[in-house]
């Protein structure tokens, strides 16, 4: 029987297991509006009045949390509401949420899971099926939004292309608005640091993640989480298969699929699991950034990037 409780005037449903508590909301979405380590606070940001304009369709409201949306960022298409209720299904510790087709023919739903009943991962399938009459070149947008004072960390890989080591290894997406000299933004050779909140005005970066991984350290919680990346795929973003955008009131963890043609009839599906770790990240020098992530089994948790089902 699913758990319904109310979450700043939203219907939602709780799934749980003795590490991690999630809700999931039914009265709008698909949606993860909470998720925290168990008897923990919800990590994610909570922004129930923040708006954006949509495009002839009216505002798009943020709500907080975990969405799914289509890329690439269109407005007229991106920015649909989802301010309609939508069906959620439970089988054992895992959710399914399908919300109504859009106004653009695309159905988004939601499979999320927990494969252990006794550790803080969470396996989460996002889908979009195509019931329009025409082909649709898309791709999966998983977006993490989080306060704005906490630490995103981006990983720059260091496997080399070439036996010599003389082509280049890795890019950077800039998007206009980025000031690369922002003091928020601290460069690294293995990872780069985002510290919050941002003073200096908005920022993203995207980046082909060879490194599959993504993090962002908030008080005494580092949220990881992962999303297969698949070389010689198409993304888009010049490439960017996983993105980190701030501003001065929210953090986004993004990952993206790759680009695809979506036939009237057909899904795609795009996968990432999360793990919480109890862990402060008191230094925030890359040194001590490694430091903390040899604590992280992150070689455990990618295996839930390859399992057909969690």
């Amino acid at each position: 029987m699913l758990e319904v409780v109310q979450w700043d005037g939203l219907e939602c449903v709780a799934l749980r297991n003795s590490a991690v508590a999630l809700l999931v909301t039914r009265s709008v979405g698909p949606r993860v509006i909470s998720v925290g380590l168990a008897d923990g606070p919800n990590i994610l940001a909570a922004l129930p009045d923040a708006q954006l304009a949509c495009p002839d369709v009216g505002p798009w409201t943020f709500y907080g949390g975990h969405r799914l949306w289509v890329a690439p960022e269109v407005p007229a298409r991106t920015y649909l509401p989802d301010d309609h209720p939508v069906a959620i299904e439970q089988s054992g510790r895992a959710l399914s949420i399908t919300q109504p087709a859009d106004a653009s023919g695309i159905q988004k739903s939601l499979r999320i899971s927990l494969p252990e009943a006794a550790a803080p991962i969470v396996v989460v399938d996002h889908a979009l099926l195509n019931h329009g009459r025409w082909p649709v070149e898309c791709a999966a947008w998983a977006i993490t939004q989080l306060p704005p004072d906490g630490t995103a960390l981006i990983p720059q890989t260091q496997s080399r292309v070439d036996a010599a080591g003389v082509l280049p290894n890795r890019t950077l997406a800039l998007w206009p608005y980025t000031d690369v000299t922002a003091p928020e933004l601290l460069w690294g050779n293995r990872v780069i640091r985002l510290r919050g909140p941002l003073a200096s005005g908005p920022l993203k970066l995207g980046w082909p993640n060879h490194d599959s991984w993504l993090g962002y350290a908030h008080g005494d919680v580092l949220f990881i989480k992962q999303a297969r990346y698949a070389p010689g795929s198409a993304y888009y973003d010049q490439g960017s298969s996983s993105q980190v955008y701030a501003n001065a009131r929210f953090m986004e963890l993004e990952t993206l699929g790759p680009r695809t043609t979506l036939a009237p009839g057909a899904t795609l599906t795009h996968r990432e699991v999360w793990s919480l770790y109890p862990t402060r990240l008191a230094d925030v020098s890359e040194a001590g950034v490694l430091s903390v992530l040899e604590g992280c089994n992150l070689a455990h948790t990618a295996r839930y990037l390859e399992e057909t089902s969690a």
